[in-house]
């Protein structure tokens, strides 16, 4: 595995505890209103999925060459009474100035394998909102019925994201989500078939009503992430990268906002541990005076969308966590070569962009990375880093043609 003499310096948000209780599943956004960022995990009583319990956050205040980061405050308000509280996915609505924590509520202690094996779901769909930045929330409101409804019955279970979501330049907003689709309830005695696969909630009237699309056909696909991909010609796609079982990543396309998605391809250059590890996408427009293709004659051009992806490097256990860039994300196998920016135990991330200021020259793009890490598990801690696109591009090789 390819390593680089130069890792970003990072600072640990979230450090288990002598008692046992551990921060899982990061979540990250950047409100460029105020320059802060939001750093959201689940805090459970112990390692395992059954065991999560609340969300909580931090919120680092960004001044350019450090972030101070305020105490970790729990978020009472995202809980239904006998769930515990899972996946955080933050998204902001740049119209409204509304900032939405969705995440999902598993009754009890009820583990995801219990679900799939039985095919009774027990999940509920869930958001909380802030109109301040983040400062105050708004008690939980639990979409499930009025959003899923009788479909319901067809999932053994589903989840969000988890990490951001979220908002194309129509407005309409995106929440990343997959659901294990019941294939047959009782092919083994007892035991449900089921198939999972990606899709997204939307809603186009600014969160006052939430839909959900088609899910993504063709291989099995899990936790995803989307980015809206500008191209060069002046049309756009939805981009989804999901999780898979199947060795390495699948990434679909949308030509209609994710309504639908087209058959998913297997993404050989970006490899997944047994059974898969959660990976996070962050797209941003390419800076003009580093765009490597030609542009094609058309008056229709638009500045086109790269897309950088954090994940473990390793195919056979979650270690050195990586980030990667593509310069033309349709193409599975436009994606560079790693750059490690952490050697050891290390499993999800989140990834957010932002801009660097400078005086009397473009702004320099930037990228935020909140990572779960650790030096005997990669559950230890979780921690943030940023570092710029000349860092990546510096740091990670290209496929030769």
């Amino acid at each position: 595995m390819r390593s680089s003499a130069y890792f970003p310096a990072r600072s640990a948000l979230f450090r288990k505890e002598a008692n046992g209780v551990t921060y899982r599943v990061p979540a990250l956004l950047y409100l460029s209103l105020s320059n802060s960022f939001l750093a959201f995990c689940e805090e459970r009583l112990s390692p395992s999925d059954a065991q999560a319990h609340l969300l909580v956050m931090r919120k680092g205040t960004f001044y350019r060459n450090y972030v101070e980061w305020e105490d970790m405050i729990v978020l009472g308000t995202a809980q239904l009474t006998g769930h515990r509280s899972m996946n955080p996915c933050p998204l902001y609505d740049e119209f409204t100035g509304t900032l939405f924590l969705f995440f999902i509520a598993v009754l009890g202690h009820t583990s995801e394998s219990y679900q799939l094996v039985t095919g009774k779901n027990v999940t509920r769909l869930c958001f909380i909102s802030s109109n301040d930045q983040g400062n105050t929330w708004s008690p939980a409101t639990d979409l499930t019925k009025r959003v899923i409804g009788d479909t319901i019955k067809d999932w053994a279970t589903f989840a969000l994201g988890p990490g951001h979501g979220i908002q194309l330049k129509s407005g309409r907003l995106l929440v990343p989500a997959y659901a294990y689709h019941i294939d047959c309830k009782e092919c083994f005695g007892q035991m449900c078939l089921t198939t999972p696969h990606a899709f997204c909630f939307h809603s186009d009237t600014h969160g006052r009503t939430w839909r959900f699309g088609e899910a993504v056909p063709g291989p099995e696909s899990v936790e995803c992430q989307m980015v809206s991909v500008d191209q060069e010609d002046g049309t756009n796609v939805l981009y989804c990268n999901a999780r898979s079982p199947l060795g390495c990543r699948v990434q679909a396309l949308s030509l209609d906002d994710g309504a639908v998605f087209q058959d998913g391809q297997l993404v050989q250059r970006l490899t997944e541990p047994r059974n898969g590890c959660h990976g996070s996408v962050v797209g941003f427009p390419a800076p003009l005076h580093l765009n490597l293709r030609p542009r094609p004659p058309t008056n229709n051009f638009l500045t086109p969308t790269w897309v950088v992806y954090s994940h473990p490097t390793w195919t056979n256990v979650r270690k050195d966590l990586g980030v990667y860039l593509s310069l033309f994300p349709r193409d599975p196998d436009s994606w560079s070569g790693p750059w490690v920016i952490y050697e050891g135990p290390s499993a999800y991330s989140d990834l957010a962009y932002l801009e660097l200021p400078s005086a009397g020259a473009p702004s320099a793009v930037a990228f935020a990375c909140l990572f779960e890490c650790g030096t005997s598990t990669a559950y230890d801690e979780i921690s943030f880093s940023i570092f710029t696109l000349y860092d990546v591009f510096c740091s990670v090789s290209f496929w030769s043609s």
